[in-house]
């Protein structure tokens, strides 16, 4: 699974330039003042190899007991509880403040994986100005500048550096293991771990109807035919303003994980409820992550043949982009087309495992001008030399190398 990294640090030290800045995007706003972010903010990043996630969060003051202030400490509390390693920026210029120390206190009670990050650090001698900040016993200070991008590479490998990742070859060991991870995931009360359950034959998950009765990402090994699975059960993933409770906001990110980590997801939905906006948002998350994806919608003994009939029209006008994948319709309770998923599983995985030449993929690729064609870079447009497959089953959006000519 994917790291996290939690940003954490006094207002107006630099935490959201520095988001920016790791997930190479614009999406926290930043302004030269004091208390703009308030609300954690998720984002990817890559670093060389190796893809974590980055939490940015507001203005942190531990002792906060009241008002604003005591909600954004919530938000930060929870982003550090979340992390695999935290990054605690301080403010090279302004100093050390008492501030600065309450939350180190804080984070060396946590015992948390921790790296000191000295922002907007450009121009300055690291061995004289730099020395206060060693009295947070955090240990190393690392002297960066996130607008200028300065110190970056070496911030982050420091800060990944104590979660003992696999190397590369590790990685690629475990992918050919020949186990499939396969991940159910769907919005909370769908039937996940009742289908799972069905799948083991025993009561191995707890089945509650109950929306958030999973927390966790819950992985079960399973064969089946000779074939090794790791069956991975996911909490309910709802409307971020249906989210309350702190622990339902920590099994989004353990869900968000275990489709990233996932070879095959079967996105699982309610005939009850039919296709809602959510559904087609957890549908494009999957999508963006680059799993193969199946499509199974549970409970269908519970409605009558009009619903049916609406239930596939929603599929069709709320899930277009899905169209390669295959559906089915199943009652996990009453282990109804049950069996038929499993071949869908498995040619989703061997699809997203095969080999294409270098070819095949250009005339895919020059089929796929055909109806759009790339955007100008300035007075041209690129044409299409080739395209090279750069990895099967892949841990990004794209695993496709194209090589134009401008």
């Amino acid at each position: 699974m994917k790291p996290v990294m939690a940003l954490v640090g006094r207002p107006n030290v630099g935490k959201s330039t520095l988001f920016n800045r790791l997930t190479k995007s614009r999406d926290a706003i930043v302004a030269d003042f004091a208390g703009l972010t308030r609300d954690r903010h998720y984002g990817n990043a890559k670093h060389g190899r190796y893809e974590f996630i980055v939490i940015d969060t507001g203005g942190f003051e531990p002792t906060a007991e009241s008002g604003i202030y005591k909600e954004m400490a919530k938000q930060t509390k929870q982003a550090v509880a979340e992390a695999d390693v935290v990054v605690f920026v301080v403010d090279a210029r302004g100093g050390l403040s008492a501030q600065d120390h309450d939350i180190a206190n804080y984070l060396r009670k946590l015992g948390k994986p921790t790296v000191l990050a000295a922002n907007k650090a450009e121009g300055m001698l690291e061995g004289v100005q730099l020395s206060e900040f060693y009295e947070l016993g955090l240990g190393e200070v690392n002297p960066v500048s996130a607008a200028h991008g300065q110190g970056i590479r070496s911030l982050v490998d420091a800060a990944l550096d104590p979660l003992n990742l696999p190397e590369e070859d590790e990685a690629a060991d475990e992918q050919q293991s020949g186990i499939i991870k396969l991940a159910v995931a769907g919005r909370p009360n769908v039937g996940k771990s009742t289908l799972i359950n069905v799948w083991l034959g025993e009561e191995r998950l707890v089945a509650f109807d109950l929306p958030g009765t999973t927390r966790d990402a819950i992985s079960v090994p399973f064969e089946r035919n000779g074939q090794k699975f790791e069956l991975i059960d996911t909490a309910g993933l709802r409307r971020k303003g249906k989210v309350f409770e702190a622990i339902e906001k920590f099994s989004v990110v353990k869900t968000l994980q275990a489709i990233e980590s996932a070879n095959v997801v079967l996105l699982l939905l309610d005939a009850t409820q039919g296709v809602t906006d959510q559904d087609a948002h957890i549908a494009g998350y999957i999508l963006e992550s680059g799993r193969a994806v199946v499509l199974a919608i549970n409970k269908w003994d519970a409605v009558d043949e009009y619903n049916r009939e609406l239930v596939r029209r929603q599929v069709e006008q709320r899930l277009p982009f899905l169209k390669f994948a295959d559906l089915h319709f199943i009652s996990a309770q009453k282990r109804q087309g049950i069996g038929p998923l499993w071949n869908s599983i498995i040619q989703a995985y061997k699809s997203a495992m095969v080999k294409m030449t270098t070819p095949v993929l250009t005339r895919l690729v020059q089929e796929a001008v055909q109806f759009q064609s790339p955007k100008r870079a300035g007075m041209f447009r690129p044409k299409l030399r080739y395209a090279h497959q750069g990895g099967m089953n892949p841990r990004s959006s794209w695993s496709t190398a194209t090589r134009w000519n401008m």
